[in-house]
């Protein structure tokens, strides 16, 4: 059976399996981490300069629960005459790392045709743990619809363990939220859909996940509650060239898995990227994957 196969791998084969920063065509583990903050980070800055964005609104109790939202243009955040559709967007980072100071680099592309990009803050680990953060997630969803009303659907863009956050939010039963999203789209880009293994990896010395924790919160273990919630979603599941073997495998089999469900699905194999770049590039309008977002945005 494929998805045990990583079983076969010692814990030293699982960690370089699992780190992303190994297997990058472009520079070393170390320089293509810094590379990836300097691209994220300053990006979100000009985001901020060239939209409209509503900075640290509070979607929780925690004081850590904030997010960012980034208009078309001024009269959308106010005026509830104005639809606009909205993209939000879940870091990575392992589930320990990164911020919305590093999520607004994609916004200004999609701004520019309309659509409005929402990223939160979650409790990273070791501060969070894992069913924290996906409650973090999802509350933010029904924070940001409940604040702005006027949207006219929600489509959801994750990377990494962003891409495991946003795939855990369409398997969400949302009658215990109060607020049923209209999640017509996503974008999954080289994520993580079953958590065992890395509960064998040093990813997990910070998360401290249990076997339990891990399948509770392992999307491919909770498909149906996609098929249920999400029937009418349009799912793409996007990985890197140079992302590892480990990552490639987790893609195809929850792209398998939900196409098993006849869901609308697609795979998409990002030439020439590393786990990095194939999300940094987002910034750029004429980039294949912003091209398939705006695509899958524009055409609902």
């Amino acid at each position: 059976m494929e998805g045990q196969s990583w079983r076969k791998l010692d814990r030293q084969e699982l960690d370089h399996q699992y780190s992303p920063s190994h297997w990058s065509h472009r520079m070393d583990k170390d320089a293509v981490i810094e590379a990836h903050v300097r691209e994220t980070a300053e990006g979100t800055r000009m985001a901020r300069a060239v939209t409209h964005p509503v900075l640290n609104i509070q979607y929780g109790d925690r004081e850590s629960e904030k997010m960012d939202v980034y208009f078309p243009d001024q009269t959308c955040a106010t005026s509830r005459e104005k639809g606009f559709p909205l993209l939000v967007y879940i870091h990575g980072g392992y589930w320990q790392f990164f911020s919305k100071e590093e999520s607004g680099f994609l916004a200004p592309p999609l701004v520019s045709c309309g659509i409005a990009v929402m990223a939160m803050d979650y409790d990273i680990a070791p501060r969070g743990d894992m069913d924290l953060m996906v409650s973090q997630v999802r509350r933010s969803i029904v924070a940001v619809l409940t604040r702005f009303p006027q949207i006219t659907g929600v489509f959801l863009c994750g990377h990494s363990a962003g891409a495991h956050l946003a795939a855990m939010a369409l398997s969400t039963d949302w009658s215990h939220y109060g607020v049923t999203p209209e999640i017509r789209g996503a974008l999954l880009v080289s994520g993580v859909y079953d958590l065992l293994p890395i509960t064998h990896t040093y990813v997990n010395d910070a998360i401290a996940m249990s076997r339990q924790v891990a399948l509770r919160n392992s999307p491919i273990q909770l498909t149906a509650l996609l098929k249920n919630n999400a029937d009418d979603c349009h799912v793409v599941i996007a990985v890197a060239e140079h992302d590892s073997p480990e990552f490639h495998r987790q893609s195809r089999e929850y792209f398998q898995s939900v196409e098993d469900l006849d869901l609308a699905v697609s795979y998409q194999r990002v030439e020439n990227t590393d786990h990095f770049d194939v999300i940094e590039r987002l910034s750029q309008e004429g980039y294949l994957l912003t091209q398939l977002l705006l695509e899958m945005i524009l055409k609902k």
